[in-house]
């Protein structure tokens, strides 16, 4: 009976309304399946494409620069390699003494005679050390001028600088030559070492 009376009553409901209810029936379950399904999986979608493009983009600069690997190694030895062949022009700590031991040898090879030979404190100047040593030699300009060549052709970094002549006597052709001559070294790892050996005592 129940069921009788509730289709009666259904049938007794004009159709225009019948068809109202029909589309708000549709429209809510539509509401309910955009709010509750669509929208929540096409925003995790979406998520999951920009997470993809973001891959996709890593991967490229990847390959790039597997790509360039082989050029920066090569890139890399060779600054290397002139860094190194640089270092030859800088003598370490042990070989100054053999330097300036040199530099007296071509002095007596080109005929002067040493009258003050004073290596000065060595000053830091970067990733070097700056080594002058006061000369006063006493010998004739060819002389002279033989020497500074023969220190200017030396396997490591010489400088001669503030160079001042005088004659011995008046007329001479004898002259005392006063001159700084600056060589340089490389600051070892053993020069950090020693510094922190001092801040610490």
């Amino acid at each position: 009976m129940a069921e009788g009376s509730f289709f009666e009553k259904v049938e007794k409901i004009k159709m225009p309304i019948r068809i109202l209810i029909l589309v708000g029936t549709l429209v809510l379950i539509g509401a309910a399946f955009f709010f509750l399904v669509y929208q929540p999986k096409a925003a995790a979608i979406a998520q999951t494409r920009n997470e993809i493009e973001e891959l996709k983009m890593k991967l490229t600069r990847a390959r790039i620069s597997a790509k360039k690997l082989p050029q920066v190694q090569a890139e890399e030895a060779r600054v290397d390699a002139q860094f190194k062949e640089a270092l030859k022009l800088l003598p370490d700590k042990a070989e100054i003494p053999s330097l300036l031991k040199s530099i007296t040898q071509l002095g007596a090879e080109a005929h002067l005679q040493f009258r003050l030979f004073s290596p000065k404190k060595e000053t830091p100047a970067g990733f070097y050390y700056r080594l002058p040593v006061a000369m006063e030699v006493s010998g004739k300009y060819h002389d002279v001028a033989t020497f500074f060549y023969k220190v200017g052709r030396m396997e490591r970094i010489v400088n001669i600088l503030n160079v001042s002549m005088r004659p011995v006597k008046a007329n001479s052709t004898e002259l005392i030559t006063n001159c700084q001559a600056v060589t340089y070294r490389f600051k070892g790892t053993t020069d950090g070492k020693k510094k922190k050996k001092k801040k610490k005592g």
